[in-house]
């Protein structure tokens, strides 16, 4: 029996509404990205329906494709229907998952790299690091490139002027 109760609650949980058009994010692993897949969705009308994508055909993350047909009924004309997005959010997996002996394997498996970029003598190699954001921290911090100090109010320290002509 359809229960209106908790097919709203599922609509608020699952999908979100553009005209006639729902759109939602769906997780999905590596592996499925790569090798495709299917999962099942409990659609609003109670229909559960099963989305396929073919192996050898790849999902980006971030990627959005659609299911003709899946959306919300036109007004007045309930057999017409908008389309469903799916958004899909790739999860990668943690760092140091693999050993180094299968790793080495995998890459052989995967496209080859790029070919390395040519280094000069004097580049200067840095580290790349995770970037966890403080924004709630509320510190205040001003970009070098983006220095706004001539427009708050006048000179704050040394540092070369322009010459007025």
């Amino acid at each position: 029996m359809f229960n209106k109760a908790k097919a709203f609650k599922l609509f608020q949980q699952t999908y979100r509404r553009e005209g006639n058009d729902l759109s939602m994010t769906h997780k999905i692993g590596l592996v499925e990205a790569l090798c495709g897949f299917h999962f099942t969705l409990k659609h609003l009308d109670g229909r559960q329906i099963v989305v396929k994508y073919p192996a050898g055909k790849v999902i980006e993350p971030g990627s959005v494709r659609v299911v003709r047909g899946e959306g919300m009924p036109q007004y007045r004309n309930p057999f017409e229907k908008g389309d469903l997005f799916i958004k899909f959010d790739v999860q990668f997996p943690e760092n140091n998952w693999l050993s180094p002996e299968k790793l080495s394997e995998l890459e052989d498996l995967l496209p080859t790299r790029a070919d390395p970029p040519v280094i000069s003598g004097d580049a200067e190699e840095v580290e790349l690091q995770e970037f966890v954001s403080q924004s709630s921290s509320g510190g205040h911090r001003r970009e070098a490139y983006n220095d706004s100090s001539d427009e708050e109010g006048g000179h704050h320290g040394p540092g070369v002027q322009c010459a007025h002509q």
